[in-house]
């Protein structure tokens, strides 16, 4: 008798599921210490784009460049996105495995939705406004905050499909599930930067 058959039949359970599940413990530890470096790196561009959100060198200012029912659009769209996770999670821990991928799919599909209109605002400030990455100091840390958030979300996206993926494949299991939760931190993380970047860059642009 194996050493798995003998708990087995002592009515524990393997070491395996123990230790996939410790693996995804120290996964979600070390991943809110990713966050905590990710966060310091966008108060970073936060701080750089305040220090130069005045030094336009006569280009568009932001009261005349933002067009904020645009981007309040977007916001909506990433902030629902959000929510649509949470979802995720809950149909998770309820061990609903179809429910969870549709939501993970709704959450790609919103996502997707917000960089199609933040590409689109970017290509009208180029085209129309003469607002491009080198206009100004002003719009050189514009397009780096901004963007950079911009790349975490297309991430975020692809991360997410992969996760689809694996759950299509493997099911939902110890491995796959601490998975699923870290992108939903990921995802909550991108959100809630976002709202930042829309209350000091575009609401403080418009009334500052």
């Amino acid at each position: 008798m194996t050493t798995a058959q003998a708990e087995a039949a002592d009515g524990t359970l393997p070491h395996e599921p123990e230790k996939a599940t410790l693996e995804g413990r120290n996964k979600v530890l070390a991943f809110w210490l990713f966050l905590g470096g990710e966060a310091v790196l966008f108060g970073t561009l936060f701080a750089t784009f305040l220090a130069l959100r005045n030094q336009t060198n006569e280009g568009p200012t932001a009261d005349e460049l933002f067009h904020l029912p645009l981007v309040a659009a977007a916001t909506f769209i990433l902030l629902l996105s959000s929510l649509t996770s949470v979802f995720a999670i809950q149909a998770m821990h309820g061990n609903r495995p179809a429910v969870l991928r549709l939501w993970l799919i709704v959450t790609v599909v919103l996502g997707l939705g917000f960089l199609g209109l933040e590409i689109y605002e970017f290509s009208v400030y180029v085209r129309h406004e003469a607002f491009g990455m080198t206009t100004s100091a002003f719009s050189s840390a514009f397009y780096t905050l901004v963007g950079f958030h911009g790349a975490h979300v297309a991430f975020g996206v692809v991360w997410i499909l992969i996760l689809i993926g694996q759950l299509s494949y493997k099911g939902l299991t110890v491995v796959t599930a601490p998975k699923i939760y870290v992108s939903a931190m990921y995802w909550h993380f991108i959100d809630v930067v976002w709202v930042f970047i829309f209350t000091v860059v575009y609401l403080l642009g418009k009334v500052g």
